[in-house]
């Protein structure tokens, strides 16, 4: 008759332990991905950032123009090929001074921010945005994302 009791309980015991683990890994997961989709979610948009600075770095103006949705052969009627170069070519107002160089980013909801550092000092910087639709470039209006959700600067 001792037997009888001897293993009361060991099977829920070993049923909540597997519970309590499926929890624990379904939980560890959906940390991992939610980190992983945080780390990623602008990838494709910083590589197209890198691939134009790799551009004018090889001096291939013509496909850097491209990545701003503009053909050489039919330019944009807002940005020229010729204003292009003035911005970008070898002696443009980004290129002059030093590399280029990436700096901050900021993820608004159509696409990034890119702020790209042109020369030494602070206010050398220009403010990239890409589209994430097509992958566009093009000047961003702002620094941030929305100027109106930002708070006001302190006096």
């Amino acid at each position: 008759m001792s037997d009888f009791l001897q293993g009361y309980g060991e099977t829920d015991a070993r049923r909540e332990r597997v519970f309590k683990r499926i929890i624990l890994a379904a939980v560890a997961l959906s940390v991992l991905a939610a980190a992983g989709w945080w780390f990623s979610r602008d990838f494709t948009e910083k590589q197209q950032i890198s691939r134009f600075v790799q551009l004018l770095e090889k001096k291939d103006y013509g496909a850097a123009y491209r990545l701003w949705g503009c053909d050489p052969g039919d330019p944009c009627r807002d940005y020229s090929l010729d204003k292009f170069m003035e911005d970008w070519g070898p002696k443009g107002v980004y290129t002059r001074n030093q590399p280029l160089k990436l700096a901050e980013k900021r993820s608004c909801e159509g696409g990034i921010i890119q702020y790209i550092e042109y020369g030494k000092t602070e206010d050398d910087v220009v403010h990239i945005y890409v589209q994430r639709s097509d992958l566009t470039l093009g000047f961003a209006p702002w620094p941030v994302c929305n100027p109106r959700w930002q708070a006001p600067a302190a006096p």
